[in-house]
């Protein structure tokens, strides 16, 4: 090797270096990763848009993949922001522990998670009971529900979702911390929350479930009631904010301690006002009270 390859090599070293050191440290300062859940791609690329608008020159990129993959891109410090429908689990909070660092939580909306089926199916309402009992297999035919002679065909997120883990627990499992409820075998899971969107759409025996967010006039929301001595309740905006509609939870962002520079900007514009209008915009809940147009 000559004397002038072995400097360029040396340099080259030498950037890739500070490059590496730069992303795990978050001090780029006109660039921001988030990954995370497929639920929230859709806001986290408006909310980027928006910024980006305001602020030429910053580069915010946002990717899915589930809220599994949002955290453990956080933790191997490959995205400054994680975007997560569900709590973090404790292992997952020890492992960003283990690395000097502790997990900071955000609520930057709210979502309720409607249960769809196709507008040709004549079942409209449902309890949480029904849904954990044809979601683990113990009803397997729309007859049983007042419907049509039909098997049911079920449709899930993947493991890796976030918006999976809050349906296990709080529909199938009703809540329970010690609840071993799971999905029938023949659920067939799919990637991404427009896959069951695009499958109901198409299949008048099929059901399933996503962020109310992606609900279109080619599915059905049904109504849902806690109980069968509860009113039932459409997954509304209203219904979310109240507490009424019973599939309700936060949707998150988590960073590694205090968000700084562009990172803690961008968190700070998607709990702006301007932000939580975004929220709106894509018929997800604000959490932030907006202003009142005139």
């Amino acid at each position: 090797m000559t004397k002038s390859t072995s400097i360029i090599v040396s340099a080259v070293l030498g950037l890739l270096l500070f490059s590496g050191c730069a992303r795990k440290s978050g001090d780029q300062s006109n660039s921001v990763q988030i990954k995370g859940s497929d639920t929230m791609v859709n806001l986290g690329q408006a909310w980027a848009e928006a910024y980006m608008k305001q602020n030429p020159g910053m580069s915010i990129a946002v990717t899915g993949g589930g809220s599994g993959t949002g955290i453990t891109s956080l933790i191997n410090n490959t995205c400054d922001i994680a975007e997560v429908s569900r709590e973090m689990k404790q292992s997952e909070v020890d492992l960003i522990a283990s690395k000097g660092a502790a997990p900071l939580k955000l609520i930057v909306a709210l979502d309720g998670l409607a249960v769809v089926v196709s507008p040709e199916n004549k079942i409209s309402e449902l309890t949480i009971d029904q849904l954990a009992d044809i979601f683990t297999g113990k009803i397997k035919n729309w007859k049983e529900l007042g419907g049509r002679d039909a098997k049911i065909v079920l449709l899930s997120r993947e493991v890796n979702s976030g918006t999976h883990v809050y349906f296990k627990e709080h529909v199938l499992r009703h809540g329970k911390s010690d609840g071993k409820e799971e999905f029938a075998a023949e659920a067939l899971l799919l990637s991404s929350s427009q896959a069951i969107a695009d499958e109901v759409s198409q299949n008048q025996d099929a059901i399933g479930y996503y962020g109310m967010g992606y609900i279109t006039s080619k599915e059905k929301a049904l109504k849902v009631a806690k109980d069968k001595n509860s009113p039932f309740e459409a997954p509304t905006m209203e219904n979310v904010i109240s507490g009424a509609y019973p599939i309700s939870r936060p949707l998150l962002m988590y960073t590694k301690g205090d968000p700084k520079g562009l990172a803690k900007a961008f968190i700070d514009f998607v709990l702006s006002s301007a932000g939580q209008e975004v929220v709106k915009k894509l018929d997800f809940v604000p959490v932030q009270p907006l202003k009142q147009s005139k």
